[in-house]
């Protein structure tokens, strides 16, 4: 076992937007599992270092809940961390917490990112980033163990991932069912991504996620 622990940051931006209210207890009981899971790989494969940093969005701004906390560290969301509202910035809130995680993690070599992008719509708001921004920004973090994962509902989830240079995706259905699945599908890769992990420096997270559609 290494002396120095691998560190997995997982990157979570989720949309907060007016759209999301629907849904609102149903996203918030799946982030608070979605942390439990962490936590348990985390335990469950000492060699390696689990972080959340969690960014949610809309018109009003972007907040960041966590940043680089330590797993063991993190608390539930609730109804007052988490209140849909307003519009949906997704390329603002994107460019800023590629940004701040891209500055946080200069000079440092033994890392994987896991970055898993929801939302329930299209950009309609950003004023600092263009799609075009965002991609570039993808292409070029994939190319230093960073995965991405967009994960939607009520849009054309393919082409919107695409358009970004997201390859990994998961469409699922506005329903109670739809996100208990998704959240579940999500939850089983980060298990499997720390399992491969544990014998490969440089795993595919899309090679297994695709394949729990």
């Amino acid at each position: 076992m290494n002396a120095t622990p691998h560190q997995v940051h997982n990157l979570i931006i989720l949309d907060e937007s007016g759209s999301m209210n629907s849904i609102q207890s149903i996203i918030m009981s799946g982030f608070n599992e979605l942390v439990q899971t962490i936590q348990g790989i985390s335990r469950e494969f000492p060699n390696q270092e689990h972080f959340i940093s969690f960014f949610t969005f809309n018109g009003l701004g972007t907040k960041i809940l966590h940043f680089a906390d330590k797993a063991d560290k993190l608390h539930a969301i609730n109804n007052e961390t988490y209140k849909p509202d307003a519009s949906t910035p997704l390329f603002d809130a994107m460019g800023l917490a590629l940004t701040k995680m891209e500055d946080h993690l200069k000079g440092k070599t033994d890392y994987n990112v896991l970055v898993t992008i929801l939302t329930d719509g299209e950009e309609n708001a950003s004023r600092e980033y263009s799609g075009n921004d965002i991609k570039n920004l993808v292409e070029r973090l994939k190319e230093n163990k960073w995965t991405f994962t967009y994960m939607g509902t009520d849009h054309d989830v393919e082409k919107i991932a695409s358009s970004l240079a997201i390859n990994n995706t998961l469409a699922f259905a506005k329903t109670s069912e739809g996100i208990s699945t998704m959240f579940a599908e999500d939850r089983m890769a980060r298990r499997n991504f720390s399992k491969i992990l544990s014998k490969d420096s440089n795993p595919s997270f899309v090679e297994y996620f695709s394949k729990k559609k």
